[in-house]
């Protein structure tokens, strides 16, 4: 249960960091950053195994680029459902769903979890 919730508290802080450093993305407050990092893992967790599935073609002939385009569609719908959390398009959430994704394997290295 623990590690649950330090890897929660640990994408909180990248999503944190990334509307930090992007222009595109913002993000009202820590605590909204807190939600942000749960329903974007609850939408990890239950909807994007169903695109990924559905798309096993387009991921194949892309040699995997594809998942790209479907990282940003889960964080533009966290954007849609979380108040205080807004991504200004497609490209801005391209390059958050990579910033958080780099951030949080930095802050999980670093502090080997």
């Amino acid at each position: 249960m623990a590690h649950i919730i330090l890897m929660w508290l640990i994408n909180a802080l990248s999503v944190y960091a990334t509307a930090s450093l992007l222009g595109g993305i913002y993000v009202k407050s820590f605590w909204s950053a807190l939600i942000v990092a749960l329903v974007l893992g609850l939408i990890n967790a239950v909807v994007k195994p169903v695109l990924v599935f559905f798309s096993i073609p387009f991921i194949i002939v892309t040699l995997g680029l594809f998942l790209l385009v479907i990282n940003a569609l889960m964080l533009m719908l966290s954007a849609a459902l979380v108040e205080g959390f807004s991504v200004a398009g497609f490209g801005w959430a391209v390059l958050g769903s990579l910033v958080i994704s780099l951030v949080s394997w930095m802050i999980s290295t670093v502090f080997n979890i």
